[in-house]
């Protein structure tokens, strides 16, 4: 037994130098082989962690599977957060959590023991914490005393803001911070690496004290629960459905019977609408590595062949065809071993890069390179190497040798019937992958296209913001926050270089949640059913001024729309067309805000459209008058000829002159649009990435296959030029062949590509998934791409010297 391990390990290790021998002899072969398979493997590794941290693993909290996020829905595609009323009642009548907490995301002036600065923080109630299952590095998290409005002012800081403030957990224990304008002891630290709960970034975790709720509205909280052992989400629908009806009756102001309290488990909410594009980019990595396994698989099928006649005399040496064999295994095998020790370190490059492709992908801080990258790297390596190896192996098995009668010169006459099938139905699988690729990365350039000729309804060129929020314990008077804005606007616009400056609580493309529900007075919604949502701004009449929004119809905000006057709104060209169509829509009324005691709202002008939703989405706005909305957040908004920089010095100077405490942020509204086009824009990217290397790939493979086809038919094209037929011919010859190859698999592609629009159909703007222009000029560039593949040999093949070719036989 110990003799045959031995001679079993001896063949191999003759097998192992052999194969590096015949590998060292073609260095070129060897490295494309790696470098494509290597990048294959490294790429669909980097493809799985991602897929496998956003959409597989577990949320890192204890018990995760029973986190759920609660929500107000009224449809499977409407659903936003919750209100105070709703926090409460929750709260008080709820049978099927553990733990129930609210979380109010959003950025505050915070000052410890340097400047202040603003941070993004999460304003949180006991609940929250103990939902997440977490436990303090230091000191302790919130209790349920902490939630009471008057309670003393306490805050949890994360580990990294603790440390760069304070100079580390302990230190920060009893500190006080100011947190817009009001001062607040920290009680505790959360661990290190704990830099987001519940997919909410933030740096610092203040005490959330709502006050008793005197209308339904608004929604402003994220509620998280633990469910009970031995409940599940439909339990927990069945227990909120009935506290919102028992809820409807007691706010009078609120009229959508359809809405309900719903349960979403917390790690389908945290993704999001981030599932779609994350799988279509593991779909496309997936076929990318299949074209590269079908690549590879060509380039030794045709070195097999290439090699027949050696194997000839090796077999005539006395060789077994299970040896043979096993030598073209062990090539493979080695091939595929230095393919993934590359494709780890593009793993691990592209880990690194994800963070910078895709900066707002959820569960950023879980995609790190750890044993799940080294596991599936090897895994993949293995496959890889099995399926490169197939074809070589069996057309090794299944070729003839010197036992079986054949002749050295029948070596080198060429391939079986079943050997050029094999390579043939490797390039059409080739083809029949990389279509879809290109098709999927042509339909998100079209709409890509599409979507940046969208007009925003303002020209961004020479606009800059700073976001300024005034702390309700220095101003806890509106007239005195209103006072400090108009001073700022009118110091602002008497700098040097100011065009125009104008006030907004929201800033376009993207208002970041900034709606209000309303009811038109002429044609109010039925009983019991929805009122509309619309983007709803505060802002100054100079706002329109600065952006370039022309007034249509009506008039903008005067100084008689004062807090004391009726009031009043204007609103945009396309809300007026959906709501009032064929009719002015000045002088109509309308509730906003489902409060029905309230004056009525009058429309007092209509204003071109601007993008509050992104670019995809509709021009519908309202704008009420800052000096009607009781707002404490506000852009500045400033249109100057200065350069950025220097505009941002001048806004930090005249809101520091009047107020040294408040910290700004900065933006310009070109960034803003730069954003807004960012996802679409990287999707392309990515996508058309993997596109043109599936349509390379492909490239090749056909151009590799018909290379040696040519050699394969030397003297036949030789015999066929003396013969007196045109070189031309020869050229269309295997032109033709090639062809034919690349329209099966073209053919087969189409049939892939219908699969997959289901999936891009939701991240298309202004195009199908069938587009007949884009599948058109998809497929007219994978073809002409083809043809210039086959072009080249075919014009070898014309150039064949049928002298020295017969010379040679």
């Amino acid at each position: 037994m110990a003799s045959s391990g031995s001679a079993q390990l001896a063949s191999l290790t003759a097998d192992v130098r052999f194969a590096l021998r015949a590998l060292r002899r073609n260095p070129g072969f060897v490295v494309a082989v790696v470098a494509v398979l290597g990048l294959g493997i490294g790429a669909s590794a980097t493809v799985f962690r991602v897929v496998d941290a956003v959409l597989l693993s577990e949320l890192p909290y204890p018990r995760a599977a029973a986190l759920v996020q609660v929500a107000e829905r009224n449809s499977p595609i409407n659903t936003w957060l919750l209100s105070t009323a709703d926090y409460q009642a929750i709260l008080d009548q709820q049978r099927s959590f553990d733990a129930f907490g609210v979380v109010q995301r959003g950025d505050a002036a915070v000052s410890g023991a340097g400047a202040p600065e603003r941070v993004p923080v999460g304003r949180v109630t006991a609940g929250f914490f103990a939902a997440l299952g977490l436990a303090p590095e230091a000191g302790r998290l919130l209790e349920a005393r902490d939630a009471f409005p008057g309670a003393p002012a306490v805050v949890v800081l994360s580990h990294r803001f603790a440390e760069r403030t304070f100079g580390g957990a302990a230190a920060a224990m009893g500190r006080a911070m100011t947190i817009d304008g009001v001062s607040h002891v920290v009680v505790g630290v959360l661990p290190a690496g704990v830099d987001a709960l519940a997919g909410v970034p933030a740096v610092a975790w203040p005490a959330l004290q709502p006050r008793p709720p005197t209308r339904r509205g608004p929604f402003w909280l994220r509620g998280i629960g633990r469910l009970r052992p031995g409940l599940g989400v439909a339990d927990a629908g069945r227990d909120l459905a009935g506290i919102s009806r028992r809820l409807m009756p007691v706010y009078a102001d609120w009229h959508d019977s359809t809405a309900l309290l719903t349960p979403i488990p917390l790690r389908e909410a945290m993704v999001g609408t981030a599932d779609r594009p994350v799988t279509l980019v593991a779909i496309a990595v997936t076929l990318v590595l299949l074209v590269a396994i079908a690549n590879v698989a060509t380039l030794l099928l045709v070195r097999a062949t290439a090699r027949r006649h050696e194997l000839w005399v090796r077999a005539a040496l006395g060789a077994s065809r299970r040896q043979l064999g096993r030598l073209v295994v062990t090539e493979c095998g080695l091939l595929a071993a230095l393919a993934g020790l590359a494709g780890l370190g593009v793993a691990a490059l592209g880990l690194k890069l994800v963070a910078l492709i895709a900066p707002d992908l959820p569960r950023l801080a879980e995609v790190t390179f750890d044993g799940r990258v080294l596991a599936f790297v090897a895994v993949a390596t293995l496959a890889s190497g099995t399926l490169i190896g197939l074809p070589p192996v069996a057309a090794v098995l299944a070729g003839p040798t010197a036992a079986s009668g054949a002749k050295p010169e029948d070596m080198r006459s060429g391939s079986s019937r079943s050997t050029n099938l094999m390579r043939g139905a490797l390039v059409v699988a080739e083809f029949a992958l990389a279509l879809p690729l290109l098709l999927g990365a042509g339909l998100l350039l079209n709409s890509f296209v599409r979507l940046e000729r969208v007009n925003p309804g303002f020209d961004p060129a020479g606009l800059v913001s700073v976001g300024v929020s005034l702390p309700n314990q220095r101003y806890p008077d509106y007239d005195a926050a209103l006072a400090f804005f108009r001073r700022l606007e009118q110091q602002v616009s008497e700098a040097p270089g100011v065009a125009g400056v104008g006030l907004t609580s929201a800033l376009p493309p993207d208002n970041g949640g900034s709606t209000n529900n309303f009811n038109l007075v002429d044609r109010p919604v039925p009983s019991g059913a929805a009122e509309p949502v619309s983007p709803w701004m505060a802002v100054t009449a100079s706002y329109f001024r600065t952006l370039g929004v022309k007034l249509l119809e009506g008039r903008l905000f005067t100084e008689g729309d004062s807090g004391n006057a009726p009031p009043v709104v204007v609103v945009s060209r396309s809300w007026a067309e959906h709501y009032h169509p064929r009719e002015s829509a000045v002088g109509r009324q309308l509730v906003s805000g489902g409060c029905y005691s309230c004056p009525r709202t009058t429309i007092v002008g209509v204003v071109g459209d601007v993008k509050y939703v992104g670019m995809a989405g509709s021009g519908e706005a309202v704008y009420d008058p800052l000096t009607q909305s009781n707002t404490r957040s506000v852009h500045v908004v400033v249109r100057t000829g200065a350069a950025p920089g220097a505009a941002f010095r001048m806004l930090r100077e005249a809101v520091g002159a009047l107020d040294p405490e408040l910290p700004v942020v900065e933006t310009t509204l070109q960034d803003r649009l730069d954003a807004s086009l960012a996802d679409p824009r990287r999707w392309t990217s990515v996508l058309g990435s993997f596109a043109a290397a599936a349509a390379l790939l492909a490239a090749l493979g056909i151009f590799g296959l018909m290379s040696f086809v040519v050699r394969q038919r030397r003297r036949e094209m030789g015999v066929r030029l003396a013969l007196g037929a045109e070189p031309a011919s020869l050229t269309r010859l295997i032109v033709g062949k090639g062809m034919r190859y690349v329209a099966l698999g073209t053919a087969f592609g189409f049939g892939l590509s219908v699969l997959e629009g289901h999936w891009l159909g939701p991240l298309l703007f202004g195009v199908s998934a069938v587009d007949p222009a884009t599948v058109a000029a998809t497929a007219g560039f994978l073809l002409a791409v083809a043809l210039l593949a086959c072009w080249v040999p075919g014009l070898r093949a014309a150039r064949v010297n049928p002298v020295e070719v017969l010379r040679e036989q």
